[in-house]
């Protein structure tokens, strides 16, 4: 499995509605739920700095993933997000 690779390593994970959640890599199954352990939420706005929302333990649905893709630890050390200004993803409407 590809995301074998991912066990115990620091990953970012977008869902299908636009949030990016940030945690550690514990498990997943067939149907892709994953298991994050010390979590957080991102939350960018275009006025404040990225809001981090702690989550801790946390339960990403299968279907609900987009992406997943993994974290250089040492890059984002060295990221101020208080300085950072964004749009939020925004989800087409069908």
């Amino acid at each position: 499995q590809v995301l074998d690779a991912y066990i115990n390593k620091s990953v970012n994970v977008v869902t299908s509605d636009g949030r990016i959640i940030i945690g550690t890599f514990r498990g997943f199954d067939q149907a892709i739920n994953i298991i994050l352990d010390d979590s957080h939420e991102r939350v960018f706005s275009t006025t404040d700095g990225v809001e981090q929302v702690l989550l801790g333990l946390y339960i990403i649905r299968g279907d609900n993933v987009a992406l997943i893709g993994e974290i250089d630890e040492e890059m984002d050390k060295k990221i101020d997000f208080s300085k950072i200004r964004a749009e939020p993803i925004r989800i087409a409407k069908t």
